[in-house]
Formats: C-alpha cells, structure tokens, sequence
C-alpha cells in the first residue's frame, strides 16, 4: 500500500517538494527544448550526409552540376570505379589511404609521446610551472589556418628558416633539402600535425594527472618503487579511461584532417603527402567528378565508423577485464 502510494505521489510530482504536474505539461516541454538541437543536427550533419550518400550513386559531373537532381542514376558504379585497383582512380585511393595511415600512426604516437612526457614533468611544484603551461598550449590556441601557413613559410627551401638553421648555422646539411616537396613531405606534414595536437594530448593527460591521489604515490615511494615503476604501475592504469577517448580522438582528427596538407602543400601536393581527405577534395573538384568523389567520401566514413566500433569493443573488453 505504501509502495503505491509513493508511486502515485512520484508521478504527480509531489516528491521532494515539487510542485504537482501540471495537465499537458510534461507532453510537449522536452521535445520544445530538444527541437533547436535536433534541427541544427539535421542542418548541419544528418542532411548534407543524406545528400552525399545519394550522390555517391548518381552520375554527377560538370555537365549536370547547373541541375544536379537531374544527374542520370549510376549505381554502385562509382563505388566500383573507387575500389578497382586496376584502375588510375582506384590506385590513387590506395596509395592516398596508405599514405593516410602511416601519417595517422606516426603523429598520434609522437603526440601521445609529447603530450605524455610534458604532462608528467610538469607535475611538481616549480617557479613559473603556469607559464611554462600557457607556452606548450600556445600552438593548440593558435588559428590553424595561421599556424600551417607560418610553417609554410619555415619550410621553404630557399627562404626557410628551418633550411637556414639547419645549414647555415648548425652546418648539420650540406645542401638545402626540399621540404614540402618529394620523400620529405611526410615528414613535414607529420612535424606540423603534431605541433598542432601534442598540445591537447598534454592538456588532457595533465588533467588525467591531476585526478590521481597524491597518496598513492606516497604509499608506492614508501615501498621502494621507482619513478618508472610508479609510471607503469600507477599512472598509466589510472590513465587508462584518458587515454581510451584521447587516442580515438587524436586518430580521427588526423585521419580525416584536411586543413593541413591544403595550407602546407596548396593544390599540389605531392605524393608523399598526398592524405586521402585531399585527395577526394582534388578527385571531386579538379576533374568535376562529384558522384565519385562522394563515393570516395562514403567509403572513408565506413571505414572510421568500423575502426571506432572495434577499438571500442576491444576496449571495452579489456576495462571489463581489469
């Protein structure tokens, strides 16, 4: 008898002194609250992905881009065309997704690296630790646009000043290599991408730091464990949740970038850095081949949501297990 009563008191809304429900109010308030988001998602996201997905399966080229509802039905032709690695188109793909992948690896690991190192040696108390923090997260508050273009300018072969460091004054070159063309466009693309992201990699590893009891280190020191068994032992298990959504993050972010190989190499890039966000941009807009290129933009999306729902099982797992 209790139980109902309660029950019926919590559903006029008369526990912990709220005030009874009104008739009707409840039916239509959350969804009123809801709509802004749910339009704006629909706008932003859910539409121009309806309009991608149809058409990656039409024929739309610059002789149908005046009247692109018009455009004939192609199927899974584009698909096809993408994925043929007899082909020039489908070769391309290949080589830009591979491309994609050692960038991706390569500046996720080194800003992970980074991120790591800063956050745990700026853990003790020092003089001028805040500014030494407001320095390392200069470049992660800095414009990208401002921030690649700037390094553009450093790169230069001629004009540089990373060239006139390197062979003018250390002498550790002998001639003035090309950066942002040939075999080192990788290196230069991965040298700008992690400048960009160690910053947020230290930024949330210091916060993670931060959570972990000081007494615990305490206790560890008391029983004789060093500074890299305390590391292994306490801080990397403690930093486990971080480090689940800053690696995913940080993977997502790199391989679907494409602000930096379009301000560091302009329309051309070569190659080495040729990341396969650009090369869909240059596949779409260069040969006015949108149907392709929206196919092209379906299959990268299939792919993340794929590496996403992995890692996340597998990670999930192995919490589950700890």
């Amino acid at each position: 008898m209790a139980v109902a009563v309660e029950t019926r008191r919590r559903a006029q809304g008369q526990v912990r002194g709220r005030p009874p429900r009104q008739p009707g109010q409840k039916s239509w308030l959350p969804y009123l609250l809801l709509a802004p988001a749910v339009l704006l998602e629909l706008l932003i996201h859910i539409i121009p992905m309806v309009v991608g997905i149809w058409m990656s399966f039409v024929k739309l080229t610059k002789f149908f881009i005046a009247n692109w509802s018009a455009a004939p039905w192609a199927g899974f032709n584009n698909y096809r065309i993408a994925v043929d690695l007899n082909g020039t188109v489908g070769q391309g793909l290949l080589r830009s997704f591979l491309v994609t992948i050692a960038f991706s690896l390569l500046t996720v690991t080194i800003s992970w690296c980074l991120g790591m190192a800063a956050a745990v040696a700026l853990q003790p108390t020092f003089k001028g630790r805040s500014f030494v923090r407001t320095l390392f997260l200069v470049p992660y508050a800095l414009p990208a646009y401002a921030g690649i273009l700037t390094w553009n300018f450093m790169l230069q072969r001629d004009t540089g000043v990373v060239n006139h460091v390197l062979v003018d004054n250390l002498g550790v070159m002998s001639d003035r290599p090309f950066w942002l063309l040939g075999g080192n466009a990788l290196t230069s693309l991965v040298t700008v991408a992690v400048w960009r992201l160690w910053p947020f990699a230290f930024l949330t590893l210091m916060a993670g730091l931060q959570s972990i009891p000081r007494d615990v280190y305490e206790a560890a020191s008391v029983d004789g464990a060093g500074s890299v068994r305390q590391w292994r032992n306490i801080t990397l298990p403690s930093l486990r949740p971080v480090n689940l959504v800053l690696v995913l993050v940080l993977f997502l972010w790199t391989f679907s970038d494409f602000n930096t190989p379009y301000v560091l190499f302009g329309t051309a890039q070569p190659p080495k850095g040729d990341l396969i966000t650009f090369h869909i941009y240059n596949a779409s807009f260069l040969t006015w081949n949108f149907g392709s290129g929206a196919a092209m933009s379906v299959l990268l999306l299939l792919f993340l949501l794929v590496v996403t729902s992995v890692y996340l099982v597998i990670t999930n797992r192995r919490s589950r297990r700890a």
